[in-house]
Formats: C-alpha cells, structure tokens, sequence
C-alpha cells in the first residue's frame, strides 16, 4: 500500500504543472489553461486575471466572475488610456466656455 501512494506522488510530480490542477477541474478541462497561456504571451495580471474569469465564469462563479473581468478590464482603461480621459474637457472649462459664449 505505501509502494502505491509514493508511486501515485512520484507520478503526480512528475506531472507538468499545466496538465494538473489543484482544487477543481474548471481550467483542466482546456486545451492550454489560462496561465499557461497568460505566461506564454508574456500578459500582465490583469489581463491574465480577466482571461481566467471569462474562462471559469460557467463552471465557478456565475455572473460574479463576469463583474470580476468587467472590474479588471475598467483597470487595464484606467492603466492604458488615462492620458485620453485626462484629454476631455472637464465640466468647469466646458461651463466656463459656455458662459464665456453668452
């Protein structure tokens, strides 16, 4: 009985890290799992995180997952392209060019 158990470990981790999965089976079951594919392309972690939460959202966490990719995604916006919300006119100049048009 021990000879199985060291034989099962042995096998186990010997295993590459992406053909196993620890605590469910909701990324196993894909041809590349989200974080191999994440450390292939070389993805920063929010974009990893969203690639994991659309993935898993049917077999985990439902709509939650989906809020979750939504919240990352408005992250990376925020990281990318802050300089183009900072390029929009704020209400006061707006408001001030109105007043001045008066």
């Amino acid at each position: 009985m021990k000879v199985k158990k060291y034989i099962e470990a042995m096998n186990y981790l010997s295993t590459s890290p992406y053909q196993k999965q620890v605590g469910g089976k909701h990324y196993i079951k894909y041809k590349i799992q989200p974080s191999e594919f994440v450390v292939e392309n070389k993805l920063l972690y929010p974009e990893g995180s969203v690639i994991k939460y659309i993935l898993r959202h049917q077999d985990k966490g439902g709509k939650q997952d989906l809020e979750k990719a939504i919240h990352f995604i408005e992250m990376i916006i925020e990281r990318d392209y802050r300089d183009e919300k900072e390029k929009k006119e704020s209400w006061v100049e707006g408001y001030k060019k109105w007043k001045a048009g008066k």
